[in-house]
């Protein structure tokens, strides 16, 4: 695609980089076809080729955005599906990440949109303070009916029950047991150590169960996704981040940064990109973005203990997009569970986003409702016992939409190798003694 970016922009890093995204697309149409928003609404607008002709218009010429370009940007899942199916290698993900921070400098939203969006950047990130607002939101959900949609989403999406905080995600560092093999830091995040904890507490206990020491460094934390993703300064997130595993790499060394959440694991994966201009962080950044792997990455690797409890059950396992297009991360998972003595079957559709994306479920709540939706219909068609997914998003996504229990990969990779038995399988238990005993014997056995 031709641009006519002027020099002074092409100065610019961000506007480099977009300008070389723009010129690698071939509007060849290949992304509509795995496009979600273009397969749902059929606006070629919503797709990533004609978003890119917004972005391009917008950013080539250094002017505000303006209201059509907001919406049709502001409907993408950044599920960088395009990506994988793109046959020009274009970088989508740098593209709308420049033009969403190019947006907020120069739109001005409606009161209540900028209220929102203000809300969540300044909530979700900080542990405490979300705690909190979900203790809030447990009145709240009383006035639900009457709320604006939006509103109404987020008291829809909160828990009727808030984990205690675990202790296990306080800074500390957690001895390998046996034969230490590696030093890894864990990334214990923000929305997931209050919605789940006990995704880490099993990541932890895998890890260490498998000879790693295990730091929960001091200073890390949310690793800057959700107020990017929002065009919003996220730099401080990642900078705090970087200094907090460079600290440990220096003083005990480090093989690895591990990360269960795989949206952040797509954003720091990224650091090395985002710090590229800064002479301060780029050889840092750049550091830890090598360092990082998800957790079904490095615990292949390390290769599964034989499983200690039998298994068996039908698992669907949903590839978060994060994971498999952000990632390129697609087998791996899969092969552990089946390592682990669980029968795994793909979902139709795999590489269509389940609706999460982060904060898209709480601001496009009816475009994210069709794609779980779409997502559960087609996980059900595999008549699975149980639904494995790899990030915290997509687990609270599609938990609101079936009965069928939903966890995190490395919850059954740690119990299928000596871990406790995790609670959501209570559920699968209920349903199996709810059942006539010829219809029991066959969930049981995943049929």
């Amino acid at each position: 695609m031709q641009t006519d970016f002027a020099p002074e922009l092409l100065a610019k890093p961000d506007f480099a980089e977009s300008e070389r995204v723009v010129r690698t697309c071939v509007h060849c149409g290949f992304c509509t076809a795995t496009c979600p928003t273009y397969v749902l609404l059929g606006d070629e607008l919503d797709s990533p080729r004609g978003r890119i002709y917004l972005m391009k218009e917008m950013l080539e010429k250094n002017k505000p955005a303006d209201e059509k370009t907001v919406k049709h940007i502001d409907r993408c899942l950044t599920c960088l599906s395009c990506m994988s199916t793109c046959p020009s290698g274009v970088n989508y993900m740098h593209l709308v990440d420049h033009a969403r921070h190019h947006i907020e400098k120069t739109y001005r939203r409606p009161f209540a949109d900028r209220q929102l969006r203000r809300l969540l950047a300044t909530v979700l990130p900080y542990p405490a303070a979300f705690r909190a607002a979900l203790r809030a939101g447990t009145f709240g959900r009383l006035f639900s009916r009457a709320m604006p949609k939006q509103l109404r989403a987020i008291m829809e999406m909160a828990p009727k029950q808030i984990p205690a905080a675990s202790p296990m995600d306080k800074p500390q560092v957690f001895a390998a047991e046996g034969k230490k093999v590696a030093r890894v830091a864990l990334m214990t995040g923000c929305a997931q150590q209050v919605l789940m904890p006990q995704i880490n507490e099993a990541t932890i206990r895998l890890l260490r169960r498998h000879g790693c020491e295990v730091v929960v460094a001091k200073g890390s934390g949310c690793c800057g996704a959700l107020t990017h993703h929002l065009g919003m300064e996220a730099l401080s997130f990642a900078k705090a981040n970087i200094d907090a595993w460079m600290r440990e790499k220096t003083g005990g060394g480090l093989d690895a940064i591990i990360i269960n959440a795989s949206g952040c694991g797509t954003t720091v994966k990224d650091y090395g990109f985002t710090f590229r201009a800064d002479p301060a962080y780029a050889d840092k950044a750049a550091t830890v973005s090598a360092l990082t792997k998800d957790i079904s990455e490095f615990m292949t690797t390390l290769g599964l203990h034989a499983p200690v409890v039998e298994t068996g059950q039908r698992v669907a396992y949903h590839a978060a997009c994060s994971l498999q297009h952000g990632q390129n991360v697609r087998r791996e998972p899969k092969e552990l569970l089946l390592a682990a003595g669980f029968d795994v079957t793909d979902i139709p559709e795999s590489h269509i986003c389940c609706g999460s994306a982060g904060t898209y479920n709480l601001l496009q709540p009816e475009i994210a409702v069709q794609l779980r939706d779409r997502k559960v219909g087609n996980i059900g068609r595999t008549k699975p016992d149980l639904i494995a997914a790899g990030n915290i998003g997509c687990i609270t996504q599609i938990a609101t939409g079936t009965e069928t229990p939903i966890l995190h990969t490395v919850e059954l990779l740690d119990w299928a190798t000596g871990g406790p038995r995790p609670k959501v399988l209570d559920r699968l238990a209920r349903r199996v003694s709810a059942m006539p005993p010829a219809e029991s014997v066959e969930l049981v056995a995943g049929t």
